[in-house]
């Protein structure tokens, strides 16, 4: 049975410079500390963490929501792509970061949901309080 999570983080940045940074090739490889390759075009595809990471965007909302299929090494050849949508919020001091990853194969939900953070949202804190875009 496929899992779910959902996760948020609270930004010092604008919607703009967060969903931007997603799908810039370099901003996300300084973001995570790790080597992504994003074509940031509806239908194209992306890498994070030297290959461990791979999807498409499926739909791009600027500053808005980005939805993507998104899959890991760990996956079976036989699983289908997980989702992954992220919508941006903007508050008083940045921007909260809302992320439901929907269709992960079962069992592995915990981990990805501790990967989130440890991976994306920590490293993200700490970036997006150094440097604007």
């Amino acid at each position: 049975m496929p899992e779910s999570l959902e996760v948020s983080v609270m930004l010092t940045a604008t919607a703009d410079e967060i969903y931007r940074g997603w799908l810039d090739s370099k901003i996300h490889s300084e973001f995570t500390g790790s080597a992504a390759e994003v074509d940031p075009a509806v239908g194209g595809s992306f890498t994070a963490w030297e290959g461990y990471i791979r999807g498409k965007n499926l739909i791009l909302e600027p500053a808005k929501r980005i939805l993507q299929s998104w899959r890991t090494s760990d996956f079976a050849e036989s699983d289908p792509d997980s989702m992954i949508e992220i919508t941006f919020q903007p508050g008083h001091d940045g921007t909260l970061l809302l992320l439901k990853h929907t269709e992960i194969p079962d069992g592995q939900a915990a981990q990805y949901e501790e990967g989130w953070q440890d991976f994306y949202f920590d490293p993200m804190q700490v970036y997006f309080s150094l440097y604007k875009i």
